[in-house]
């Protein structure tokens, strides 16, 4: 994304002034004014320099001092979703590195875009700054956003995961995700699915949906946690979400895998079949991200993005963190991550053409 700015315009003013003195014994002319304008055209255009020194000074200051405030981390989504617990994680290592206290706020509301939106029109200061993932691609796609990640400064990405699947109750009659869409083409509508409209695991269902015939009844019941809260308490059928948040109600014995939507086994879950080892050829993988407003400076950008990777990268008791939650610790630098945004967002609108034909 390129930079705007400003020039600083120099202004001249010359004051000219011209004194004609007749002496009468002489009748002699004398110029009192040349030599004295000139000193003064000297002196303005040293002033003007000096100021716009000054003014250099002032924004390399203001940048070079940064973090110099808490900085508050703003998550378009509920507390204890895969999203919040991710960056709370990543965010106690993280503000070591920066040396500044970081605080996490969840803006709930339709699909991520309450939240992204504060951040686009936020103070480019850097002390705020977004944390979500791929629904924000879907929300552009979609119509619940004018504005896409195209329109803020990405600090990079930190995190992929792979263990987006579905999941039932223990006692549920499904033991696969080929149950799951024999039953949904056989009955049609019978089968409550939770998701939020327009977020990541709506685009999950609607592609399900347009590669097997199956049809659900897809319900919006809200985040991460609420569909957790729905399955538990036998509102829904199925809840796709995130393995790592669920992974205790699977050893309780209370949920059941049908199937992780990685492309090939993932290391971290080695034994949980993924759709395609059961025949149903689609996938998904959930990447998040960190983003600034988009007038905040280079310097900013850069001082977060080298932050967070040697933190990724380095920190080992934070990647032993992560993969307890089964992600990844994967750090892309900000134009790999616009390089993936830009990849996914031309695959999310393939896919939604077709799901519409």
């Amino acid at each position: 994304m390129k930079a705007s700015f400003k020039p600083v315009q120099l202004v001249g003013a010359l004051l000219l002034s011209t004194s004609m003195l007749l002496v009468a014994c002489g009748e002699e002319e004398v110029d009192t004014g040349a030599d004295d304008g000139g000193a003064d055209d000297e002196s303005e255009e040293e002033n003007d320099v000096v100021a716009e020194s000054n003014d250099e000074d002032e924004e390399e200051s203001d940048t070079g001092d940064y973090p110099s405030e808490t900085i508050e981390i703003v998550v378009p989504a509920g507390p204890g979703g895969d999203t919040d617990l991710n960056v709370r994680t990543l965010s106690e290592p993280l503000q070591e590195e920066l040396g500044e206290d970081m605080v996490v706020t969840n803006v709930e509301g339709a699909g991520g875009t309450t939240g992204s939106s504060e951040i686009l029109n936020a103070e480019p200061d850097g002390h705020q700054v977004l944390f979500f993932h791929n629904s924000m691609l879907i929300n552009e796609i979609l119509g619940l956003a004018d504005y896409g990640y195209e329109d803020f400064k990405l600090a990079g990405i930190p995190i992929l995961d792979e263990g987006n699947g579905f999941f039932v109750n223990a006692d549920s009659p499904f033991d696969g995700i080929d149950d799951l869409v024999e039953h949904a083409q056989e009955n049609p509508g019978d089968v409550d699915v939770a998701t939020e409209f327009g977020a990541f695991t709506h685009l999950q269902l609607l592609a399900l949906e347009d590669e097997t015939g199956a049809d659900f009844n897809i319900v919006d019941v809200g985040g991460a946690s609420d569909k957790v809260a729905a399955l538990q308490g036998e509102q829904i059928d199925v809840n796709p979400t995130q393995y790592g948040l669920v992974k205790e109600y699977i050893d309780s014995g209370d949920f059941k895998t049908l199937g992780i939507l990685a492309e090939d086994t993932v290391p971290l879950m080695d034994d949980v079949p993924t759709f395609r080892d059961q025949g149903v050829d689609i996938s998904f993988e959930k990447f998040f991200f960190f983003a600034f407003p988009p007038e905040t400076p280079d310097d900013i950008v850069n001082t977060f993005t080298e932050a967070l990777q040697t933190v990724v990268e380095e920190n080992e008791e934070y990647q032993q963190d992560a993969e307890d939650f089964y992600v990844s610790p994967t750090y892309l630098d900000p134009d790999e991550a616009y390089d993936l945004l830009d990849e996914s967002k031309e695959f999310y609108e393939e896919l939604l053409a077709d799901v519409d034909e």
